[in-house]
């Protein structure tokens, strides 16, 4: 059995709430999420495509989850993976999670799926 989450935002939205609020990326994303984003020419669509990440995972998961329990970062490949700590952890419970990240003009979307 799979579920599967999406979520799609408009990147200026989440720009707009970088700039209103300056510790908004630091309260929603991981140190790392925020190094990677912060080397890109436009980080907001990379934020952007991260928080619906984060989103995503949640509907996937069926709740909702500490900012900071769920990371989204690139393997070696480049392509997006999910870390879990301490809540997402125990919920996921060591089942299979997939993501797919895109971002085109002014919108980001990601979709989740996770596998028992």
């Amino acid at each position: 059995m799979a579920s599967i989450g999406t979520d799609i935002e408009q990147i200026s939205r989440i720009e707009a709430a970088m700039v209103r609020t300056p510790k908004f990326t630091v309260r929603l994303f991981t140190a790392a999420e925020c190094a990677y984003c912060n080397t890109k020419a436009n980080p907001a669509q990379h934020f952007a495509a991260r928080f619906c990440g984060k989103e995503a995972f949640a509907k996937a998961i069926g709740q909702s989850l500490s900012w900071q329990d769920v990371e989204i970062v690139n393997n070696s490949a480049g392509a997006p993976v999910i870390n879990v700590y301490n809540e997402a952890a125990r919920l996921l419970n060591g089942r299979k999670v997939s993501i797919s990240l895109s971002h085109a003009g002014d919108y980001a979307m990601a979709t989740v799926m996770i596998e028992d």
